[in-house]
């Protein structure tokens, strides 16, 4: 297959997978049984072992002394602080909500690798991203607070969705060079072994001491799909997709998952669709579309 068709394919399924990831940890966290870090340790540990399972399958691949620090903070980035803000937002912000801020990822990423790459800023460029900002302070001012927890956003909850964007850009657009001097499971092992003993400490009482037995065969189900498909799989196919096509195309497929969780969150009744967030969607991608068709903009 084609190097660069094969890391769209390989983006293209991530997202997907972290389109329904959204509806998942909705329902996952609504039940508040776990905590956030509780959770989130799971998937390190869980996806970690895969990685490190298969990694003795293969041949062994040494690690430059000097980028053991630079794996810690692409692990530190691009998945507890990615992961974590994720998992403490999903509660206070609906699937749609999530969506739409998500959006602006492409933008953050852009802007990252464009100031590696000391790429110029054009006017198109800035007037798309002060139409998406706009467009997230419409959503801010327009959130609304329910009795249904379930379809709920809060300011706290799209501020944490923001720093979900920009933490997972900044690994996007910072790392990139690193991911391409190793094989993905090389590099995957030890991203989620930095992790979880980055955040053991924080969760490890509450997972020794949990009763797992009230624990519900749905809920066991969900978890075992975040652990799975939206960690071990969607982060061995995304460095596939950085080693192969730029860190701006890689975040545009973002755009993914507004389509899945919508559609989903919709027809679940987790979500409804007003004029307020069509405009807010519309302001969102309108910036971001700017951005990418920026006669500089060449990722």
């Amino acid at each position: 297959m084609n190097s660069k068709l094969l890391g769209h394919l390989a983006c293209f399924i991530a997202y997907s997978i972290f389109g329904i990831n959204i509806i998942v940890c909705k329902d996952l966290m609504g039940g508040h049984l776990i905590s956030p870090m509780a959770i989130f340790c799971f998937r390190s540990m869980g996806a970690g072992l895969l990685f490190w399972l298969i990694s003795f399958f293969l041949p062994t691949e040494k690690i430059n002394r000097k980028d053991y620090i630079k794996i810690f903070g692409a692990s530190v980035l691009g998945f507890f602080l990615t992961q974590i803000t994720f998992l403490m937002a999903i509660p206070d912000i609906t699937p749609m909500d999530c969506s739409i801020v998500s959006a602006i990822s492409p933008i953050l990423t852009m802007f990252i690798a464009a100031f590696a790459l000391k790429e110029p800023i054009t006017m198109r460029k800035a007037g798309g991203v002060a139409l998406s900002f706009f467009g997230i302070i419409f959503l801010i001012l327009n959130s609304v607070s329910v009795t249904d927890s379930s379809r709920q956003t809060s300011i706290v909850g799209i501020l944490l969705i923001i720093a979900n964007c920009l933490s997972f850009s900044l690994y996007l657009g910072l790392f990139k060079p690193l991911i391409a001097r190793y094989s993905v499971v090389t590099f995957m092992k030890w991203i989620f072994l930095f992790s979880t003993l980055f955040s053991l400490p924080f969760a490890s009482k509450e997972i020794f001491t949990f009763d797992y037995s009230t624990l519900s065969a749905t809920y066991v189900s969900e978890l075992a799909y975040l652990i799975v498909c939206a960690t071990f799989i969607t982060y061995f196919l995304i460095p596939v997709g950085q080693k192969r096509i730029r860190p701006t195309l890689v975040s545009m497929y973002s755009y993914v998952q507004p389509i899945i969780a919508t559609t989903i969150s919709i027809i679940l009744g987790m979500d409804t669709l007003g004029w307020q967030k069509v405009l807010a969607a519309l302001m969102v991608f309108g910036g971001v579309m700017m951005v990418n068709f920026s006669r500089s903009a060449k990722g």
